[in-house]
């Protein structure tokens, strides 16, 4: 279809408005409300509940009555830092490795601060996920602000309009409609679904693995909770001597009366282990179920290390002085290999669930 010089420079002249338009609505992006019980250009008082972490979060949540936008930043910083000050505190009592759990969130809060920031900075309602349903819940959801409707050019009798308002002109450019799209042929149709079937039996096939995965884990769970806490004295060595031609056994325990100061540190990473395992099986999550095997992780290898310390074990009750020797390696070796590949799966995944964080966050754009 030929165009007249006429009608190609109007639609020249409505692009052009139409782009300082959108230029005009990035620069008030969100169309933030500007009301306030403060004289804080609303921006910069979202930017100051974040400065001071959940300090100035319940400040702003306080003397900000008027501003909603505002009042939801407060919010979510309280929540936010307040959730990761309360982590680091509680996970930073556990033996050995309470610092690396204090370092991670210390490292993980230094994201989230910037990162929101920048985002409240910018005019942006970013939610952090599950910190931002709380904070709606506590101040009420978020209205959506949308920007005032755009100018577009002028007609030609000099009369402005607006964007999606036919102008009374009657002469004024109009796109043909595209054509409907061919339909789809039958083979097409047919590979389409078929596709789509499989994806929903993969996806469905992992979640039922991933079930069966937790449930198995709960019940090896809750049988090493029961043997170690009842049945420890049968780990032991067994001598038989025959009397009258009957074979009576006798039983020496290798744990010792120290086993006493290592089961309550197992009986609680036992516990975690079994509730994160339920809370998999009913939250199917990516990042839920990253950052809970982050925390039995770190429980296991707490449990590991608190035994290599301990070793209420008693080996001398081996009469054979190599074998006795070899047996008191040999469990010193295996406890230091578990413990190294604990503590590299739990980089890996804290560095995993960093990345899921980050992503997430990106994607919630």
């Amino acid at each position: 279809m030929d165009l007249t010089p006429e009608e190609r420079r109007k639609i020249y002249e409505e692009e052009k408005a139409r782009m300082e338009a959108d230029k005009q609505a990035a620069q008030n992006k969100g169309n933030i409300p500007l009301e306030s019980s403060t004289t804080l250009e609303p921006r910069l008082a979202a930017v100051l509940c974040y400065l001071g972490v959940w300090i100035t979060g319940i400040i702003f949540l306080v003397i900000e009555q008027k501003n909603k936008w505002v009042r939801f930043h407060a919010a979510q910083s309280l929540v936010t830092f307040g959730a990761l000050f309360i982590a680091s505190g509680v996970l930073g009592w556990i033996p050995f490795i309470g610092p690396f759990f204090k370092f991670a969130f210390s490292v993980l809060g230094i994201i989230f601060w910037i990162v929101l920031m920048v985002k409240a900075y910018n005019g942006e309602t970013y939610k952090v996920p599950w910190a931002g349903d709380l904070a709606e819940m506590i101040v009420g959801r978020m209205p959506e602000y949308h920007a005032p409707p755009k100018p577009a050019a002028p007609t030609p009798d000099n009369t402005p309009t607006m964007i999606g308002v036919v102008p009374p002109a009657a002469s004024a450019y109009t796109a043909p409609p595209p054509p409907p799209p061919p339909p789809a042929a039958p083979a097409v149709a047919q590979r389409d679904e078929k596709t789509r079937r499989k994806i929903d039996d993969w996806f469905s096939h992992r979640r039922e693995g991933r079930i069966t995965g937790s449930a198995f884990a709960i019940a090896w769970c809750v049988i090493l909770l029961v043997f170690f806490n009842f049945f420890n004295q049968y780990v032991a060595y067994y001598s038989g001597d025959t009397v009258n031609g009957v074979i009576a056994w006798t039983r020496q325990p290798f744990f010792t009366d120290d086993i006493h100061a290592w089961l309550p540190i197992l009986n609680t990473a036992l516990a975690v282990s079994i509730i994160a395992h339920i809370v998999m099986i009913m939250v199917d999550n990516r990042l839920l179920r990253q950052a809970l095997n982050v925390i039995m992780t770190g429980f296991g290898l707490a449990t590991v290390i608190t035994l290599l310390v301990i070793f209420p074990f008693d080996f001398s009750v081996i009469p054979n002085h190599a074998a006795e020797t070899g047996t008191n390696l040999g469990v010193n070796i295996t406890l230091i290999i578990i413990a190294v590949g604990m503590g590299i799966g739990l980089l890996v995944g804290f560095i995993q669930l960093l990345v899921s964080s980050v992503r997430a966050m990106i994607k919630a754009e």
